[in-house]
């Protein structure tokens, strides 16, 4: 298997180049010269290794789409790494992403009983160790540069806290996280962990990583990576977990399913439209955003409208908060036909300057021939529907899952299972889970007091330049 980037650098890398190096050196996102097909007998083989979540199920169906994609690392040694990753001990249950009924065709996947209680850890756990792994093979060091609306920094510093050859950066907006979100963050105090808080929006801080990615020449010096969604590994072990869904909530393989994701950087979606194009029978994949609407806007009218800082809204659903969606330039490279040259006119430097672009009407129309359908959720949606979910099923969702059970219940099909990917537990969103129930949140034993621990971060403005500097300096230490 080999990768190419989606702005037209057709330069074939393995996978284990790109697992070290983010952004391709045009600025694009790398992707699969092909998807592996998955015929009946597959499934039917994978279906029984799950075994709808027997002890060791999950690692063995990861391993198995994993060794897919990856053919540069030995398969025992693969083999290994991914049984460390996933198991009871980390995730609570033989299934690792158990499904669980509300009524109907309408369930609920959990995604979020790793570490950080949010999915991120699904893949940043495996990320930890192939970075580990892959640095001692090589006797090298990496210096991981990230952007967090929320929960990817918590994920990626808790999976790569005390690493051997591995630093994080990581930039998040300031103020701009609940309280439960930044403390996971801000309270560790690990000396390969650093925090820096930026006086702006998500997409400021995305800005800034990609920015520092571009610079080729600072990015070989310091030799910095990224675990944002944009690193082809981190998205690659989110397709499993399609997969896992998919057989516990059929028992055939000629039954469709559909997936409603929350999503803010479409990272988490587009793991579901890799599934798809695999073979995995998903009928739709629905995208639920908040109130910075610009995906549910794009399905809807094939316009990709991009917003600045102060269209930005901030919200109750704060991991969504984001207006430039950088996993939305993978759909797009297949949509258009895998037309590099064309990806890196619409994603390029006049991305921005342009406020987006318009798609004409053929390629509008190829949008259905994918499955995507698309919703949006306010405040006042969350509400009613936590207090819904609570009430009817006795069963707390955090904010982000609301939106996507809000948005799911508006595209449900007679006979199609449909799972919510619950996105994080109602323990990191207290504040909105007590506006909705006049109660707290449950929360998991070991994190009562979180928000009290001790500090550790550097506040800094949107400046590029001053991320460099501190980066650098701290890569001399």
């Amino acid at each position: 298997m080999r990768y190419v980037s989606t702005r037209g650098d057709q330069t074939e890398r393995r996978f284990c180049a790109i697992l070290l190096e983010g952004l391709a050196p045009d600025g694009g996102l790398y992707l699969p010269t092909h998807y592996p097909q998955v015929d009946d007998a597959t499934l039917t083989r994978w279906r029984g290794l799950y075994g709808n979540g027997q002890a060791g199920g999950y690692a063995d169906l990861a391993f198995e789409i994993l060794s897919l994609y990856i053919d540069d690392i030995p398969a025992d040694d693969l083999r290994a790494l991914v049984r460390k990753t996933y198991t009871k001990a980390v995730y609570g249950s033989d299934a690792i992403v158990p499904v669980r009924r509300l009524a109907g065709d309408l369930h609920i996947q959990a995604l979020s009983n790793g570490p950080t209680l949010a999915f991120k850890d699904m893949a940043m756990q495996l990320l930890g160790h192939l970075f580990e792994y892959e640095l001692a093979r090589r006797g090298e060091t990496l210096n991981i540069l990230g952007a967090t609306s929320g929960d990817t920094g918590s994920a990626a510093e808790y999976a790569m806290r005390g690493k051997r050859g591995v630093r994080v950066f990581m930039l998040s907006p300031h103020g701009r996280m609940s309280p439960f979100q930044q403390a996971q963050m801000f309270s560790l105090q690990d000396a390969n962990i650093h925090n820096i808080a930026i006086d702006g929006v998500f997409d400021d801080c995305q800005d800034i990583v990609k920015a520092v990615s571009n610079d080729l020449a600072f990015k070989r010096a310091q030799k910095i990576g990224t675990v944002n969604s944009i690193n082809w590994a981190r998205l690659l072990a989110q397709v499993v977990y399609y997969f896992a869904g998919y057989f516990q909530v059929t028992t055939t393989n000629d039954q469709k399913v559909s997936f409603a994701v929350p999503s803010g950087n479409f990272g988490n979606v587009c793991a579901g439209h890799v599934a798809r194009l695999m073979g995995l029978p998903i009928a739709r994949l629905v995208v639920a955003t908040n109130e910075n609407d610009v995906l549910d806007e794009f399905f809807r009218t094939g316009r990709y409208r991009v917003r600045g800082s102060a269209e930005t809204h901030e919200t109750s659903s704060p991991s969504m908060d984001i207006s430039k969606a950088s996993n939305f330039e993978r759909f797009a490279f297949d949509l258009l036909g895998r037309d590099g040259a064309r990806v890196a006119r619409l994603f390029g430097p006049a991305l921005v300057q342009d406020g987006g672009f318009q798609l004409d009407a053929d390629d509008t129309a190829r949008i259905a021939g994918f499955g995507f359908a698309s919703g949006r959720s306010t405040h006042a949606d969350r509400l009613a529907t936590i207090r819904q979910c609570w009430a009817d099923h006795q069963d707390m969702v955090d904010t982000h899952t609301a939106d996507g059970l809000k948005v799911a219940r508006e595209h449900l099909q007679p006979g199609v299972p449909m799972l919510v990917l619950e996105t994080a537990l109602p323990a990191k969103f207290a504040a909105t889970i007590e506006e909705a129930l006049g109660r707290p949140p449950l929360r998991p034993a070991g994190l009562d007091g979180i928000e009290a621990l001790p500090k550790r971060f550097i506040r800094m403005p949107v400046d590029v330049a001053q991320v460099q500097a501190y980066v650098a300096r701290h890569c001399a230490d």
